[in-house]
């Protein structure tokens, strides 16, 4: 069985080197991102709350962060593992975390903030599908058209300069703790996020000691 956290800031990737690891090697993507979402459209009792709390401006708190994972966990579904991704995002949430479960490394997808403002920037989101498109390496077919279902396509709107500021300062005064306290009981692993995304995940992979497979 094998137990991941994968961490980054926004834009680093981690996502995709997260579900490509899991396609490989039959782990379950447990992404804090999508519990959130999925909560709110199934109008789950947490899904309500959660609502409740970002209509009123507010963050989530780390209490209900923490049962939404609990919850998830729980489910014991991850027959031969999981790869944790957007959780812990504070040294609060890392010791609630680590309390409880072992893994066997923590997985960094590290970028420069000036990339992480380039990438931000550059996102596009369809208003129709949500399909994400990114201006530097996924441009759509005809400009601001999503290929899949012609929707158009808008920026986020946190996705200004300000906004994504403001994001990188709570990324680094907020997680990057978190790091200091897995390097003391887990192993950190850290790659450069800036490369294409085949060599992020083979590095990954070896740093890991994953077998490599042949249709991989």
């Amino acid at each position: 069985m094998r137990k991941y956290v994968i961490m980054g800031p926004q834009g680093s990737g981690k996502g995709t080197q997260a579900k490509l690891l899991c396609h490989d090697y039959d782990l379950v993507h447990v992404s804090t991102g999508d519990l959130l979402r999925w909560n709110v459209q199934s109008h789950t009792r947490l899904g309500a709350r959660v609502q409740r709390i970002m209509a009123a401006g507010q963050l989530v708190p780390d209490e209900l962060t923490e049962d939404m994972v609990r919850a998830r966990l729980d489910l014991h579904d991850w027959n031969y593992g999981f790869v944790l991704d957007g959780f812990p995002r504070n040294p609060a949430q890392a010791r609630w975390f680590t309390e409880r479960w072992d893994v066997d490394a923590v997985i960094l997808v590290d970028i420069p903030d000036d990339v992480v403002m380039e990438r931000g920037l550059a996102r596009r989101l369809c208003c129709k599908c949500g399909r994400d498109y990114n201006l530097l390496h996924h441009r759509p077919a005809v400009a601001d058209t999503c290929d899949v279902c012609q929707g158009r396509l808008v920026s986020r709107p946190d996705d200004t300069a300000e906004g994504l500021r403001a994001r990188l300062a709570d990324y680094h005064a907020q997680t990057r703790p978190v790091l200091e306290l897995f390097t003391r009981k887990e192993r950190v692993v850290v790659v450069d996020g800036r490369r294409a995304i085949d060599t992020i995940q083979l590095e990954i992979r070896q740093h890991l000691g994953l077998p490599m497979l042949v249709n991989a």
